[in-house]
């Protein structure tokens, strides 16, 4: 399935139409180069959740912990600086990859043998007219 962007007027129309196809499905990959504009994504998702709280990159904390508005946690992840895969085992990535809780993982190619056999990619690209295609798989 695919989405587009259009402008950054339109990403909060895009995420929810992303959230309708979302389903019974808990655990995201982002997949995109830098910029291509993952972080404004999953932020555009949260504020269509609900989650009150300010929403940034969870590039230092590895993982952003969020509510819903219906209580629901959301755990956002940024795996950027990760080096070792070993890193992620220290944080105990298993207690939130299996939680049942919604995870929104970037940059999931430093962790991909740890993500659920279940995973939805997510792949945000630029396109040259500057909108975003989001391609669901």
């Amino acid at each position: 399935m695919e989405l587009t962007i259009k402008s950054l007027d339109t990403i909060r129309e895009t995420a929810s139409e992303f959230i309708k196809t979302m389903g019974d499905n808990t655990a995201f990959a982002f997949r995109g180069s830098m910029g291509a504009g993952k972080t404004t994504f999953i932020k555009a998702l949260c504020e269509e959740l609900g989650v009150e709280d300010v929403i940034n990159s969870p590039t230092f904390a590895i993982v952003n912990e969020y509510r819903s508005g219906t209580g629901e946690l959301i755990y956002h992840f940024d795996f950027y600086r990760i080096d070792r895969i070993e890193e992620a085992y220290d944080f105990g990535y298993e207690d939130y990859f299996y939680s049942g809780s919604l995870c929104f993982v970037e940059w999931p190619e430093k962790v991909e043998a740890l993500l659920p056999h279940d995973v939805i990619n997510v792949t945000i690209e630029e396109q040259p007219d500057a909108t975003r295609k989001i391609t669901i798989s």
